[in-house]
């Protein structure tokens, strides 16, 4: 938006992005605002080819620990990714088994901690919490805040 407050002084603002809660911004003189709303209401749906997505990264994973844990730890790091998978295609996810597994991931086998949260953050991931609505959205970003916003 160009505005000339009549002095010859020319004001621009632009703003982008993604803006939630309805807040308002002005800048210059003599402000005069416009408000467009480009958002459509529902998530985008999660197809069989995002599960798809999701489960080969999945098994990427399976095979990162299979190639680097230590023989020992092997079954209950798969066992912990197993539970992140169910977690995530649950009817409703389950964000604290989440947590529960990056902190496994984080004090047995840090070396893969890195691995375990790209899955969480996964881009797929991200809509299925999102088609779980904004409770589900705001505990995800409570609960993985600083790795969610990479």
């Amino acid at each position: 938006m160009t505005t000339d407050n009549g002095a010859g002084d020319n004001i621009r603002v632009t703003i982008g992005g993604s803006v939630s809660g309805g807040g308002q911004v002005a800048a210059g003189r003599n402000i005069s605002q416009s408000y467009v709303r480009t958002h459509t209401e529902g998530a985008a749906p999660v197809t069989d080819a995002d599960l798809a997505e999701l489960r080969s990264a999945i098994e990427s994973v399976k095979a990162q620990v299979v190639a680097t844990a230590p023989a020992e730890q092997q079954a209950a790091a798969l066992e912990r990714i197993d539970e992140l998978e169910q977690a995530v295609v649950a009817d409703e996810p389950d964000l604290t088994t989440l947590q529960y597994v990056r902190k496994w991931f984080g004090k047995n086998l840090p070396k893969l901690a890195g691995s375990v949260t790209g899955l969480i953050i996964h881009p797929v991931v991200g809509k299925i919490v999102e088609a779980a609505g904004d409770l589900a959205v705001r505990q995800f970003r409570e609960l993985f805040g600083d790795a969610a916003e990479r």
